[in-house]
């Protein structure tokens, strides 16, 4: 049975749509438990009926007929009870209706298990059998276990275009109805979907239509011709290490790419229009589908050495294609995870948005996103990332929404909220030269956070009063290896001399989680309570010294440098951190640099931190909260999970009583605290981290208006009078309900309406 699931499973993730998927249900599992009937009804939701949409058993011409009421039928007793329902004898039970119009005779065994996402029955899997028994408990935890494999698929469909567009391959959500993610970063983009993919993926390849096929058959062609190249030399260079019959499988390749088997279908397909990707996809998923269902394992293995040539093709097509990609005007960069490293490749002038089916607001792709000012739309799980490519698209990365070919309604009424923005940004613009200080009296003041150095003009001009984050490993992230002492001075260097005098704080090198080098992989099962920040540096001081070397010599002259820990767990970490901070100070002084030692942080970021932080207070001059991962390990949410991503939210009465005893714990020891994570540019939050008494605040530009507009709105009274009432709550929903309220009464409900 488990071979069997795997193979199901393969077949129907390789299925180009949601009709193709279901015929392979019915069919296979049908064979799998020899049943006479197997099918399939999806819920309707509208028309509160559940649908017949697919079936082996039943009269074909009944899909899509056949509709039972909420109340009416043994399936909906399924979808109502939202569990299996196993009858040996199905007719003579009271909710039990014949369809004539299925051709049925009157089976009597009935095993039905709902379809069910996120807690929302989509549909009901339905097995029947003309004897009377009830089926086995394996052939129940079977149907169950092919029914949540079924259910993403559904899910993701009907965001497509609901039930009546399930049958129609490639359909867009109708009436303008967006498609719903995680708002990422502020504003609202409109341009053209350039979807991006791994390297050497085949099953995530896009489909694109070209006109100039000549130019497709000869990439494919080349593409063929390079990658015999290389498999003869491979097989060349393995002559003496390994035996003949081994050496074969170098030959099956060549006869393979030699094949009209290869060659002819994918041509074919250019011919039509398709990019040669998408070709060649079609192809191999095609070929390989038929080893993947032979019952001898040698012959199904054949499949994955196919899979293999095909993906060796794919990666030449790419390379080839990488230098002379040509991006549209407006891009709105679409994939299932969108990294720095991609981000990067688009030119600046060019991209518009960024929109990702993984991650979220406080993921690493959103964060860089607002960095550079563009809308960001994450957690799009239902977004159809394949059939996207050069359409248009909004983005809207306060609701975070997605419109794929959107109507002209729709686009007009986007254009309304652009000018809206715009006007809100006018009204923000005056307050830049004013200081973020309540009406009584209390100065807040405001930093930014960035890593990048053609963020220090915005910042500027944004009237921040230094960088309280700025995020070294981003210069590690975009480069082919770790950049050396003197790159790094040069870099920081221009970070403190562009703020100067004002504070800058550096945090030493942060990777891993969702922070990968390229040139530096990290594989690990669950990489957030992995190996990562300040544990990755300790462990190779090789590593640490460069950096903490090249932030000491940067800051010369200049006594603006703000030196922040990331991922302190441990007092002895910070006590190993310091000692070589100390070592690479006095290697300096003695190599005659005038350098001084900066003043130090320690990020707050995990549990143990918060209980440590009085301990960790004495040692260093400030600290810092990164909201973002406390948030995630004390909520016990991966941020990047779009499964999850509604369980993670900062205002969480945990995250609210963290936050206080951070704030309580430094100030006991003199030691000012600020926050530097997603939470301090949210308006509503800034709201209450002003009540704790946070001593500063550092955030994205595109945010620092708006928390001054609060601060400057709000009396210090008035805000801890709001966190006394809020932490009598119970319900993050209320919470966020009741500080929008006081940001509505206060005359400042365009925030709310933003959607920020």
């Amino acid at each position: 049975m488990l071979d069997t699931l795997r193979r199901i499973t393969q077949e129907v993730n390789s299925a180009r749509n949601l009709d193709q998927a279901l015929d392979i249900i019915v069919q296979r599992v049908k064979r799998a438990i020899a049943a006479d009937v197997c099918s399939v009804y999806l819920t309707d939701h509208a028309q509160q009926q559940h649908v017949l949409m697919a079936t082996d058993g039943l009269n074909p011409g009944s899909v899509g007929k056949v509709r039972l009421g909420f109340q009416e039928g043994l399936t909906s007793l399924v979808a109502e009870r939202a569990e299996p329902v196993n009858l040996d004898d199905a007719p003579h039970h009271p909710r039990y209706r014949y369809f004539p119009e299925t051709s049925e005779e009157r089976y009597h065994a009935f095993l039905g298990v709902p379809i069910i996402h996120h807690r929302h029955v989509l549909g009901v899997l339905v097995v029947q059998h003309h004897a009377r028994h009830r089926f086995d408990e394996d052939t129940v935890t079977f149907l169950v276990t092919i029914a949540a494999q079924l259910a993403g698929a559904i899910a993701h469909a009907e965001a497509s275009g609901g039930i009546d567009g399930l049958r129609e391959p490639g359909r867009m959500p109708p009436d303008g109805r967006p498609l719903r993610g995680q708002p990422g970063a502020p504003g609202v983009a409109v341009g053209t979907a350039v979807v991006v993919y791994p390297y050497a993926d085949i099953s995530a390849i896009p489909d694109r239509k070209v006109e100039d096929t000549e130019a497709e058959l000869a990439a494919f062609r080349h593409a063929i011709k390079q990658v015999k190249a290389d498999i003869k030399a491979l097989s060349k260079r393995l002559t003496k290490l390994i035996p003949a019959e081994d050496r074969a499988l170098f030959d099956a390749y060549q006869m393979i790419l030699e094949s009209s088997t290869l060659i002819e279908p994918t041509e074919a397909r250019i011919a039509e229009g398709s990019w040669a990707p998408a070709a060649l996809r079609e192809t191999i998923v095609e070929h390989t589908r038929v080893f993947e269902e032979m019952d001898d394992p040698y012959l199904r293995e054949r499949g994955h050495d196919l899979r293999d040539l095909g993906r060796r093709i794919l990666l030449r097509m790419q390379r080839d294609a990488r230098d002379s990609r040509d991006y549209p005007e407006h891009t709105i960069l679409v994939g299932e995870e969108i990294s720095a490293s991609v981000l990067a490749e688009v030119p600046p002038e060019k991209l518009a948005g960024v929109v990702s089916v993984r991650g979220s607001r406080t993921s690493h792709t959103a964060i860089l996103a607002r960095a550079l000012g563009i809308p960001a739309v994450m957690g799009t799980t239902d977004l159809p990332v394949g059939r996207v490519d050069g359409a248009e698209v909004i983005a809207d990365g306060y609701s975070g929404r997605v419109y794929v070919s959107p109507s002209d309604i729709v686009r007009k009424e986007f254009e309304r909220l652009s000018g809206e923005e715009r006007q809100l940004s006018e009204e923000l613009l005056g307050l830049r030269d004013l200081p973020a200080q309540t009406p009584d009296g209390v100065r807040v003041p405001l930093y930014v956070n960035t890593g990048l150095l053609s963020d220090i003009t915005p910042s500027l001009n944004s009237g921040a009063e230094g960088i309280g984050l700025y995020r070294t490993e981003f210069p590690f992230m975009i480069r082919q290896q770790f950049p050396g002492e003197e790159e790094q001075r040069d870099i920081y260097r221009k970070v403190l001399e562009g703020f100067a005098p004002r504070p800058v704080t550096l945090r030493t090198l942060d990777v891993g989680g969702d922070k990968a080098l390229p040139y530096f992989p990290i594989h690990e099962d669950n990489p957030f309570l992995g190996w990562r920040g300040i544990r990755i540096t300790l462990d190779h001081p090789e590593i640490f010294m460069v950096q903490l070397r090249a932030m000491l010599r940067a800051s010369v002259g200049l006594d603006n440098l703000h030196l922040l820990l990331p991922m302190i767990t441990h007092v002895s970490e910070l006590d190993e951190a310091l000692a070589l901070l100390r070592r690479a100070h006095s290697e300096l002084r003695e190599e005659g640099e005038a350098v001084d030692m900066p003043r130090i942080g320690v990020m707050i970021e995990v549990p143990s931190a918060v209980y440590q932080a009085a301990n960790l207070a004495r040692r260093v001059d400030f600290l810092s909260v990164g909201t973002n991962d406390l948030t995630q390990y004390l909520l016990a949410v991966d941020r990047n999970n779009s499964r999850v991503a509604d369980l993670y939210e900062s205002l969480h009465p945990a995250v609210l009583r963290a936050l206080l005893q951070v704030v309580e714990a430094a100030h006991r020891h003199g030691k000012p605290v600020s926050v530097c994570g997603e939470m301090a540019g949210d308006p509503a939050a800034a709201l209450l981290l002003l009540g704790m008494g946070m001593d500063s605040l550092s955030m994205s530009v595109s945010s620092l208006p708006r928390v001054k507009w609060v601060i400057r709105n709000f009396s210090n009274k008035r805000a801890r009078q709001l966190l006394d009432e809020v932490l009598e709550m119970e319900d993050v929903g209320a919470i966020r309900s009741h500080l929008n309220a006081a940001l509505e009464q206060a005359g400042l409900g365009g925030l709310v309406r933003a959607g920020i």
